[in-house]
C-alpha cells in the first residue's frame, strides 16, 4: 500500500512538473508534442501503420474468431466440459 502511494505521488509530480515547468520556450509535454508533429515523426507513424497494418488485421481476425468459437462452445452446452459417464 505504501509503495503504491509513493508511485502515485511520483507519477503525479511528473505530470504536474511536465505540464507546468518551462524548459526553454515550452514545457516537457510541449516539447514532446512539438517533436511528435514533425514531418519525420509523421513519416515514422505512417510507415509503422503501413507495415504493421496487415499484422494487426490478422490479429484482430484471430481474436474475433477465438471469441466467436468460445461463444459457440458456451451456447453448445457440454463442449469441453463433458460430465462423467455412469457405468
Amino acid at each position: 500500500m505504501f509503495r503504491a502511494l509513493i508511485w502515485l505521488v511520483i507519477i503525479g509530480a511528473f505530470i504536474f512538473f511536465g505540464a507546468t515547468v518551462k524548459l526553454g520556450h515550452r514545457t516537457f509535454f510541449g516539447h514532446v508534442r512539438a517533436i511528435w508533429h514533425t514531418d519525420e515523426a509523421q513519416d515514422l507513424k505512417h510507415g509503422v501503420q503501413e507495415k504493421a497494418g496487415p499484422a494487426v488485421h490478422k490479429l484482430e481476425k484471430g481474436v474475433k474468431a477465438g471469441i466467436h468459437a468460445m461463444e459457440d462452445e458456451g451456447s453448445g452446452g457440454s463442449a469441453g466440459s463433458a460430465a462423467p459417464a455412469h457405468r
